[in-house]
């Protein structure tokens, strides 16, 4: 028999992938969690030219891209428990509003401050969408379709965040800078739109209490903190009071976040979760993979444009391989993790870095979002999004410090050029260490007897074969398989 759907979609039917309304559901979620991803990653090719409009230097770069992780990170969980509490169409659809408004008013910046100002608002928009995507379609779809929906939002959603510097270095060759947020305002239209009227309302009927309102403010300062003291040390030295202060006081609220989560009877991060090996283990290759990519990412589009001299559409088309690796292989990579499990992939592929992320991006979002309790689809995706934007937000915060790369003077080609072959092997370190977390870490599903597809419920991957087989009743006189 198949599982009941216990996700709280309220008195509809749960959705099929081959139905109209469930392509509808896939191109809003996809569409909605593509514009956050994308935004993480096209404004890295950008970084040039706003550097050349406001005269800062790498701390203003790191701040402009962590200004949005920090919020993101931060308030993810913040954002997967309200979706999960007040529904998760409702949640979706402000964050999405929310992640426009502030697009534009990054888009109209007249400083570097204001700019950042309006990026770490941006992120608390994104944190609100980003979790909720992937819950709407956990919750909505019928169980034999939801793995396979998972596998089209988490390839088709890392094909937009890899076409990122593409698109960045267009619109920079047709436009300026500031249309890499304008664009985000037809998009997020069009997905209020198909929200409104092809997205079913779901939530969790087990929540109860109040929202864990201080454990989100100690996850915002023990991330700004953190970030903070990082990014500015170097520039104002580490014994400066305000560096000091911002260290001292993530020590403390890191924590006290975890203490206050332990006692609390309905957290914001049940803690729970990660009793599960198998959870647990997806989330740290998740930080090692997306820490090494996010550190890489952020410093080659500079490395391209100041160094070698590339135009902002050169520097995008010379990543587009990045691209294209990652619209051949997810699908592929989610068929093969079906058939053989996800260890495999969640070990190799880190190592191969850059194919790599084609090869893992689709096993590392199922097998974390299988590991946990459907109920807390909402919070599972927010805690794996969480891990994977913290670890862009620390790698973009120190390694420019790692690699030498702080001050006006990192700005110098040939400075950059000789800190930049420095960070870019710190990074495939990182990248190789989470191959060796999957090989320790992730196992995988005990196999099952075979059966016939149609008596299937699991899918993984886009198009993928099942992943474990149902016990169907047998007929009268009949034995059960």
């Amino acid at each position: 028999m198949t599982a009941p759907h216990a996700t709280g979609a309220e008195e509809a039917e749960p959705l099929t992938l081959s139905s109209g309304k469930g392509r509808w559901v896939i191109a809003a979620t996809v569409l909605g969690s593509g514009i956050a991803m994308l935004d993480a990653t096209v404004v890295g090719i950008a970084l040039p030219s706003i550097n050349r409009t406001f005269h800062g230097n790498v701390g203003t770069l790191q701040w402009v891209v962590t200004g949005y992780s920090l919020t993101l990170a931060a308030f993810l969980l913040l954002g997967g428990s309200l979706g999960d509490r007040y529904g998760r169409k409702r949640i979706f659809s402000f964050g999405i509003a929310w992640f426009a408004i502030a697009s534009a008013a990054c888009g109209v910046a007249p400083t570097s401050l204001f700019l950042i100002v309006a990026r770490i608002v941006q992120g608390v928009g994104g944190a609100l969408l980003t979790p909720g995507s992937l819950a709407i379609i956990q919750a909505s779809f019928r169980e034999e379709d939801r793995s396979r929906a998972i596998g089209a939002w988490s390839g088709l959603g890392g094909v937009a965040s890899a076409a990122g510097p593409l698109v960045g270095g267009y619109l920079l060759a047709v436009a300026s800078w500031r249309w890499v947020f304008f664009i985000n305002l037809p998009v997020a239209a069009f997905v209020l739109v198909m929200t409104a009227r092809h997205v079913p309302e779901t939530r969790d009927p087990s929540t109860a209490g109040k929202v864990d309102s201080t454990g989100a403010a100690l996850a915002v300062l023990f991330l700004a903190g953190l970030t903070y003291g990082l990014i500015e040390g170097p520039t104002r030295g580490w014994t400066d009071p305000l560096v000091l202060g911002a260290l001292v006081l993530a020590v403390v609220a890191g924590p006290a976040f975890l203490v206050l989560e332990h006692r609390r009877a309905h957290p914001m991060l049940p803690l729970d979760l990660f009793r599960s090996r198998q959870f647990t283990g997806a989330n740290a290759v998740t930080f090692a993979v997306y820490g090494a990519l996010g550190g890489a990412l952020f410093l080659l589009p500079i490395e391209l444009q100041l160094v070698a001299g590339y135009s902002p559409l050169e520097s995008g088309l010379a990543l587009l391989p990045l691209t294209v690796v990652m619209l051949l292989f997810s699908a592929r990579s989610g068929q093969l993790s079906a058939r053989i499990g996800p260890r495999l992939q969640m070990s190799v592929g880190p190592v191969l870095v850059g194919a790599g992320l084609a090869v893992t991006v689709a096993p590392l979002t199922a097998t974390a979002m299988n590991a946990a309790p459907a109920e807390h689809s909402g919070i599972a995706s927010a805690v794996n999004n969480t891990v994977a934007r913290a670890a862009g937000l620390f790698a973009v915060a120190i390694l420019p410090l790692l690699s030498g790369l702080t001050g006006a003077a990192a700005l110098s080609p040939a400075e950059f050029s000789a800190g930049f072959r420095t960070a870019v092997y710190i990074c495939a370190a990182a990248s190789a260490a989470g191959g060796l977390l999957g090989v320790l870490m992730i196992r995988n599903p005990t196999r099952r007897p075979a059966a016939a597809p149609a008596e299937c419920t699991f899918h993984c991957g886009v198009g993928g074969p099942p992943l474990r087989p149902v016990l169907v009743a047998a007929p009268a006189g009949g034995r059960q398989r």
